[in-house]
């Protein structure tokens, strides 16, 4: 087994707070990347919008979760040893290898099977993460800005 990836949030407290410091880390983020694609002023106010910002955010979350990546038997082992859990279980369970988040304070594991490509794997895992558990969690209602659910 391996894990990639920093973020593994035991409350939703820590989980907000870390979703929290990201913010500003976005917002440079975001106005140095319009800065490399020569937005004037006018064109960056008009395109850079709050939306913009959240999403990247969102996306920067997501892109740091913790996912374990293994075989199917040591995360039907993981299963066992955390009974309690709600499992959501993307692809297929014929597939070996499996990627996984856990989200301690929602009782829930994410995962996600793959045959050969891990990076598109945990990438998808992440989103999902986000989309169907972190995303309600952290911003409720808040967040009504017609992406698909597990999109980031």
């Amino acid at each position: 087994m391996e894990t990639h990836g920093t973020l593994a949030p035991e409350t939703l407290d820590a989980a907000a707070d870390e979703f929290d410091r990201l913010g500003p880390t976005t917002q440079v983020v975001v106005r140095e990347t319009a800065k490399a694609m020569e937005f004037d002023r006018d064109e960056y106010r008009s395109r850079v919008t709050g939306t913009v910002v959240e999403t990247a955010r969102n996306a920067l979350f997501a892109e740091l979760l913790a996912v374990t990546v293994g075989s199917r038997n040591e995360f039907d082992s993981w299963c066992d040893d955390h009974p309690d859990y709600e499992v959501i279980e993307l692809g297929s369970p014929e597939v070996e290898r499996i990627a996984w988040h856990a989200v301690p304070f929602a009782e829930t594991v994410i995962a996600t099977t793959f045959q050969n490509e891990q990076e598109a794997a945990v990438s998808t895992l992440r989103r999902n993460a986000f989309g169907r558990i972190y995303r309600e969690a952290l911003l409720g209602d808040e967040n009504d800005d017609g992406t698909e659910e597990g999109n980031v």
